[in-house]
């Protein structure tokens, strides 16, 4: 499975309506795993804040594999720019979390290949 087909699994790609040579685009299909969604989008809302890492969560990230951690980290800063700079755009803010829980996916499914690929191994 791709990352755009986990994002399609769960709803976040935008819709299409397309005639001819016309294309045009609207917004998420809703389609798929509504719980999963949910729980994104609900994550995606804490990107307005900076984040910073606790002393629990650095604890409880040691146990994680080094590479999970990069991405992770990779992950935190992107994210919360994003969310501005969408804000910044005149965007509305729903759009704007949907667009970031989209981005989250993308990290998500980069975990999961290289825990996938470390099993398989």
């Amino acid at each position: 499975m791709t990352a755009r087909q986990s994002m399609g699994y769960i709803g976040t790609v935008p819709s299409e309506h397309s005639s001819g040579e016309t294309i045009r685009w609207g917004g998420i299909t809703k389609t798929g795993n509504a719980h999963i969604r949910r729980i994104i989008i609900e994550v995606a809302w804490l990107q307005r804040h900076k984040q910073m890492l606790s002393r629990a969560v650095k604890l409880r990230q040691e146990r994680l594999d080094p590479e999970i951690q990069e991405i992770a980290l990779k992950a935190m800063h992107p994210l919360h720019d994003r969310y501005f700079r969408l804000t910044a755009r005149g965007k509305s803010k729903q759009q704007v979390v949907t667009a970031v829980g989209r981005e989250l996916l993308g990290f998500i499914w980069a975990i999961g290949i290289l825990v996938e690929r470390k099993n398989a191994a």
